[in-house]
Protein backbone atom coordinates (compact mmCIF):
# COMPACT_ATOMS: atom_id res chain seq x y z
CA UNK A 1 0.00 0.00 0.00
CA UNK A 2 2.90 2.68 0.82
CA UNK A 3 4.75 1.80 -2.22
CA UNK A 4 1.61 2.60 -4.73
CA UNK A 5 1.16 5.69 -2.86
CA UNK A 6 5.19 6.41 -3.29
CA UNK A 7 4.47 5.67 -6.50
CA UNK A 8 1.55 7.99 -7.25
CA UNK A 9 2.88 10.47 -4.99
CA UNK A 10 6.81 10.56 -7.16
CA UNK A 11 4.47 11.12 -10.39
CA UNK A 12 2.16 14.35 -9.18
CA UNK A 13 5.99 15.85 -8.18
CA UNK A 14 7.38 15.11 -11.26
CA UNK A 15 4.39 16.35 -13.29
CA UNK A 16 4.23 19.47 -11.00
CA UNK A 17 8.58 19.94 -11.56
CA UNK A 18 8.12 19.25 -15.52
CA UNK A 19 5.20 21.44 -15.62
CA UNK A 20 7.33 24.79 -14.12
CA UNK A 21 10.33 23.91 -16.28
CA UNK A 22 8.30 23.54 -19.40
CA UNK A 23 5.99 26.70 -19.12
CA UNK A 24 8.61 28.88 -17.10
CA UNK A 25 5.86 29.13 -14.67
CA UNK A 26 7.12 28.19 -10.93
CA UNK A 27 3.77 29.84 -8.66
CA UNK A 28 2.64 26.00 -8.28
CA UNK A 29 6.34 25.04 -6.57
CA UNK A 30 4.79 25.10 -2.88
CA UNK A 31 2.31 22.50 -3.83
CA UNK A 32 5.13 20.44 -5.39
CA UNK A 33 7.31 21.29 -2.48
CA UNK A 34 3.62 20.09 -0.47
CA UNK A 35 3.48 16.21 -1.98
CA UNK A 36 7.21 16.02 -1.85
CA UNK A 37 7.07 16.40 1.56
CA UNK A 38 4.01 13.83 1.92
CA UNK A 39 6.57 11.45 -0.12
CA UNK A 40 9.08 12.19 1.81
CA UNK A 41 6.41 10.71 4.72
CA UNK A 42 5.70 7.45 2.88
CA UNK A 43 9.58 6.76 2.54
CA UNK A 44 9.94 7.07 6.15
CA UNK A 45 7.24 5.04 6.80
CA UNK A 46 8.20 2.52 4.75
CA UNK A 47 11.85 3.11 6.28
CA UNK A 48 10.29 2.58 9.96
CA UNK A 49 8.51 -0.79 8.27
CA UNK A 50 11.81 -2.10 7.65
CA UNK A 51 13.34 -1.85 10.94
CA UNK A 52 15.82 1.31 9.49
CA UNK A 53 14.81 3.61 11.97
CA UNK A 54 17.87 6.05 11.50
CA UNK A 55 16.61 6.67 7.54
CA UNK A 56 12.55 6.58 9.11
CA UNK A 57 13.75 9.56 11.12
CA UNK A 58 15.54 11.58 8.23
CA UNK A 59 12.97 10.99 5.95
CA UNK A 60 10.94 12.53 9.27
CA UNK A 61 12.67 15.64 9.20
CA UNK A 62 12.62 16.34 5.75
CA UNK A 63 9.01 16.02 5.81
CA UNK A 64 8.60 18.54 8.25
CA UNK A 65 10.79 20.78 6.70
CA UNK A 66 9.58 20.77 3.35
CA UNK A 67 6.02 21.12 5.05
CA UNK A 68 7.33 24.34 6.24
CA UNK A 69 8.74 25.40 3.19
CA UNK A 70 5.35 24.54 1.49
CA UNK A 71 3.45 25.83 4.02
CA UNK A 72 5.31 29.44 3.41
CA UNK A 73 4.79 29.28 0.05
CA UNK A 74 0.96 29.11 0.81
CA UNK A 75 1.40 32.09 3.07
CA UNK A 76 3.40 34.06 0.60
CA UNK A 77 0.75 33.75 -2.43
Amino acid sequence: MLKILRYILSVVVILFAAYGLIIQNFKYNHIMMFFLGLMMLVMGLEEFQKERKAYGWLFFVVFLFSLFVSIKGFLLN
